[in-house]
């Protein structure tokens, strides 16, 4: 074909619409197909494109899978809690290889002489295309597009049989070998399906007809560049006329008319409008979206092709993100296909304005599509919600730039993935694929191509990689770059909240010194919550929870199960905490330009990994409501810097307060105000600072808190709250004051570390507090963070989730506690050994602080257990209650609240602890 290219300039008014864009003339063909499983691979030599419809015996309703009409090998998985059983969610019935759907169609009259395609909006992997029985010299073949063909030839009017044979199987090495980690062929995630998904048409235009249009805002210039890829399918040079034009309602304003002559094949028109300057941009808090109208007449018949556009500006300054020459912060998830009913990504709006608008309550602006690219639906619902997306190439590989027919396909999908989607506005940022390794020339080979023919965003060449040599630092290719730690330290607080001590004063700007391009910090949390076992009634579709029926069977087994919400929502609970510190210490970060958190929601694969606020539905676990969310996750947000959460109360609490602002404008005249106040709402000290204005941006710094402790005269959970007056822009956090000199407990209990003493005091009836140092104990190491990801996918692990409290039992009445771990029992945990209870036969009663451990071991674990050992009265705990107390205040009164305990008459243990059992988790 010969490609024309031709430029013109016009002069237009764009005005902002909410008008969809004009249907082309189709016949849907959605409905019931004759279908037949291809299993050896024999339909294509043995003729099944010729067999009648009778031969297919089965139907299927496309659009639609294979999955939905329960058609392939039924998958039979015994909910045991194994590693493969734990893996990811289960299919209902699974096929991996060609299948084959025919159908009967009628071509009107009025197609006569028309120009006709085929239209399969999504399909995996491959397809190939018989018209009565003449196989078309085209193949399908996309992850990312729709996968269309040119029947012009092949359909005059009339009845006539049109067969698909859909191969699911892979094809190129695009996701680690055989572990199909790459989200857009994954069974972790949605499912490796066969059929088709989304609209399935066929679509009749002129024979002079629009192949494409793309709209390249250029704000600098104040003019809008419409590329037209105009096909002129006769053998002739033919003359026609061109219209653009822009609409607002049911009103058209032509831009301008006119006559070109079109070349056989293909023409490029570029038209260069020129534009007042006036244009509403698109961003998060005004999504203002055009559309523009292109019509092609002839004598041969009309085409016309409407595209949606928004005008912003995606750039960086002073290595930070800007969107239309103002700061942006990206406040991100991801979103990795994660659609348990379907077992597909849905492909109307409605479904993914449940995805975008749930992300948008919890106060995110961005949404990473992990190692695939979601169809026209999602881009459409960004657009119209103002939320800035990172799509990516569908590839997971350590073999990038080594493997010529992978890379030659991801290159096509690239081109396509412009095609189909570059107008959108929504589509902000493009990244190569997920911890990509490899050839990394390679990758910065391509972006740079990509960048010469697509300005409309910014790129970079790998989510993040463990490559020797990079992953540290960007590459010159790079636009932006996204990483978990600089060759200067880590970004995000995975690799330090369980290392250091709690301190609210840190933020990442030492690790980002110098770096040339914006940051944005990698998979942000991977804090794994435990299974919801509320959660299974919900899989109604295509899946099934085996996983979470296996850890309900174990939970059963082990008398478990009614402690299951508990677990859910104490270490669901610490995860909200340790998210909020991740999200504030970025935003404190003047240097960072956002996060990508991982996740929102939960990811039920690589070993179920429950790492969501979120469940696996975009629906709430009872964790937090969104409006608490947004008091640390919004477009504006008080934060404090302070130096550590535990004090005395000889001490006085110092804070600075600065505000993380990045929303559309600065806050005019704004007062601020703060106070610390008691769990009884008293209030021990407060202040407001005079009216000013916070202009956009981070790290504006407000004034100072200064309060002296000394009238807490109890241990006291206290709340610094800071609010901006007249707006919804509020924040807090707890610190937890304890008396420097407590009263001397005048108790008969013996406190000891030595096994020996303690067997000895038993004997003869006296009560005892055991607290053996952390070596002796046979046990788990003692953690704060629960576990990372999923405790399958990385069994190694210590392998904790948190602390499961009961603030009312007496023996923390001098000790004030949530019902999961807060930050001040940080220093207890690290100092500790988990006990394993399993073998010595406790009775629940008998545990006074349970430890929640993972969900693929569910053992009877606990750090404080009382019980009646021979004549006397046993307290164990395992938390360090002995050394530096003059250091540890926390432990201190820990220590002091358990003797007031055991001291009176509510320490009555009911459980009987025989001495070869307190053996098994004691070391001689």
């Amino acid at each position: 074909m010969i490609a024309v290219r031709k430029i013109f300039v016009f002069v237009l008014t764009l005005m902002v619409l909410n008008l969809t864009a004009q249907p082309a003339a189709n016949i849907s063909l959605a409905g019931s197909w004759a279908f037949k499983i291809d299993s050896l691979n024999e339909g294509e030599t043995s003729s099944w494109y010729n067999k009648p419809v009778s031969f297919f015996k089965q139907q299927i309703n496309l659009p639609g899978t294979m999955d939905d009409a329960y058609f392939g090998n039924p998958v039979i998985t015994k909910p045991e809690l194994t590693r493969a059983v734990m893996l990811h969610l289960w299919r209902k019935v699974s096929y991996t290889g060609a299948a084959w759907y025919q159908k009967e169609i009628t071509i009107p009259a009025g197609w006569d002489k028309k120009h006709i395609e085929l239209f399969l909006e999504r399909v995996i992997w491959q397809t190939n295309i018989w018209v009565d029985g003449e196989k078309i010299n085209e193949m399908g073949e996309s992850l990312v597009a729709p996968h269309t063909f040119n029947l012009s030839n092949y359909l005059k009017p009339g009845k006539h049989i049109i067969t698909l044979r859909i191969d699911n199987s892979r094809k190129y090495d695009i996701s680690l070998g055989t572990a199909n980690f790459a989200q857009a062929y994954t069974d972790d995630t949605q499912i490796i399906w066969n059929g088709v998904i989304g609209k399935i048409e066929l679509r009749s235009t002129s024979k002079i007809y629009i192949e494409n249009l793309q709209v390249f805002p250029e704000t600098k210039e104040n003019v809008i560049k419409v590329v037209s890829i105009i096909n002129n399918s006769l053998v002739k040079t033919t003359k026609a006329s061109l219209y653009l034009s822009a609409a607002n309602g049911a009103i058209k304003f032509t831009a301008f008319s006119l006559n070109v002559t079109l070349n056989p094949g293909v023409n490029e028109i570029t038209s260069i409008i020129k534009t007042n300057g006036d244009l509403k941009k698109w961003d998060e808090f005004n999504p203002a979206l055009y559309s523009l109208n292109l019509s092609v007449k002839s004598a041969y018949g009309n085409d016309v092709s409407t595209t949606f556009f928004g005008v912003r500006t995606i750039s960086t300054t002073n290595a930070h993100l800007q969107i239309n020459n103002r700061p942006l912060f990206l406040r991100g998830t991801l979103e990795c296909s994660i659609f348990p009913k379907l077992g597909h990504a849905p492909m109307e709006k409605n479904g993914w304005r449940k995805v975008f608008q749930t992300a948008k309550t919890y106060g995110l602006n961005h949404l990473r599509f992990h190692s695939w690219c979601p169809p026209a639906a999602a881009f459409e619902v960004a657009d119209e919600l103002g939320f800035y997306l990172q799509i990516e190439l569908p590839a997971w590989t350590y073999k990038i730039g080594q493997d010529k027919l992978a890379d030659n396909f991801l290159q096509a999908e690239a081109k396509r993935i412009i095609q189909y989607y570059g107008n959108h506005p929504s589509f902000c940022f493009w990244s190569m694929g997920n911890e990509m390794q490899g050839n990394m020339q390679w990758l910065s080979d391509e972006v740079m191509a990509l960048k010469a023919i697509d300005k409309r965003r910014l790129y970079t060449t790998t989510t993040f990689t463990f490559e020797e040599g990079f992953g540290k630092w960007p590459v010159p290719a790079d636009d932006y770059f996204i990483t978990q730690y600089t060759k200067k330290g880590w970004v995000r607080g995975q690799g330090i909240f369980d290392t250091e001590a709690p301190s609210f004063n840190k933020d990442y700007t030492s690790a980002m010194d110098s770096l040339p391009v914006p940051l944005i910090t990698h998979e942000v949390g991977q804090y794994a919550v435990y299974p919801n076992m509320k959660e299974v009634s919900k899989y109604t579709g295509v899946l099934k929870p085996v996983n979470f029926i296996a850890v309900k069977n174990d939970l059963i087994k082990k008398n478990l199960l009614p402690l299951a919400n508990d677990f859910t929502l104490a270490s669901g609970k610490l995860a909200v905490l340790l998210y909020k510190e991740e999200i504030e210490r970025a935003l404190k970060t003047r240097r960072a330009s956002g996060f990508q958190l991982l996740d929102l929601h939960d990811f039920p694969g690589q070993g179920t990994a429950l790492v969501g606020i979120l469940d696996a539905f975009w629906e709430s676990k009872g964790l937090i409501t969104p409006d608490n969310f947004r008091k640390f996750c919004s477009s504006v947000v008080p934060l404090v810097r302070f130096k550590k959460v535990t004090y005395t109360n000889d001490e006085t609490f110092s804070a600075s307060v600065e505000v993380a602002n990045f929303s559309a404008a600065p806050i005019k005249q704004a007062s601020v105000n703060w106070q610390i106040s008691t769990e009884s709402k008293q209030v021990i000290a407060k202040g407001r600072y005079n009216p000013s204005t916070i202009e956009i941006g981070n790290g504006i710094t407000l004034g100072n808190i200064t309060a002296s402790l000394n009238k807490i005269s109890t241990a006291q959970k206290l709340t610094l709250s800071v609010r901006i007056e007249n707006t919804n822009y509020s924040n807090s956090w707890n610190i937890w004051v304890y008396p420097k000199i407590l009263p001397k407990v005048n108790t008969a209990a013996v406190f000891t570390t030595d096994y020996t003493e303690a067997i000895n005091a038993l004997n003869k009836g006296k009560t005892v507090l055991l607290n053996p140092a952390k070596e002796k104990i046979n046990g788990v190491e003692g953690k704060f963070v629960q576990v990372f990801w999923s405790p399958v996918h990385f069994p190694n692990q210590p392998g904790t989730m948190g602390l499961l409290i009961n603030p009312a039992h007496p023996a923390f009445a001098h000790f004030p506690t949530d019902e999961y771990s807060n930050w001040q029992w940080w220093d207890l945990c690290k100092n500790s050994t988990t006990l394993i209870l399993d073998s010595v036969g406790i009775n629940p009663s008998a545990i006074v602080l349970r430890d929640v451990d993972n969900f693929f071991k569910n053992r009877n674990m606990a750090s404080i257990i009382e019980a009646k050992v021979s004549k006397g009265k046993l307290l164990l705990c395992t938390m360090d209650l002995q050394h530096d107390l003059e250091k540890r205040p926390v432990a201190c009164q820990l220590k002091y609240s358990l003797l007031q305990y055991m001291d009176g008459n509510k320490f009555n243990p009911v459980t009987n602890l025989n001495e070869n059992n307190l053996k098994k988790i004691i070391k001689q």
